[in-house]
């Protein structure tokens, strides 16, 4: 390995274990914010029944995302995203 490129290396995990034990602020925090999935099944205006369904996810998960209990991930939540962004052409594709 190249001597600069592994100085450049070790100068990093140093400022990430500084950033770890708060000695360092981050220079950039991104926070991903998972779909609300209850906010969208009412904007398409579906029971938690058909909403589930419709995405192909037992009604229990739908609801323990719904009270915040767990989080959609993957890809239930780029679905759920789908959703909300062009609504009407998930349904039209999903009810196909």
């Amino acid at each position: 390995m190249d001597k600069t490129l592994f100085e450049d290396l070790k100068q990093s995990l140093h400022e990430a274990a500084a950033i770890r034990r708060g000695k360092t602020a981050p220079g950039r925090v991104t926070e991903i914010q998972p779909p609300d999935a209850k906010a969208i099944r009412a904007k398409v205006g579906l029971s938690q029944t058909e909403f589930a369904q419709l995405i192909g996810v037992k009604v229990a998960t739908l609801r323990n995302w719904e009270q915040n209990r767990r989080q959609p991930t993957g890809a239930a939540a780029a679905l759920l995203t789908i959703v909300e962004k062009e609504p009407d052409a998930a349904l039209r594709a999903l009810h196909a």
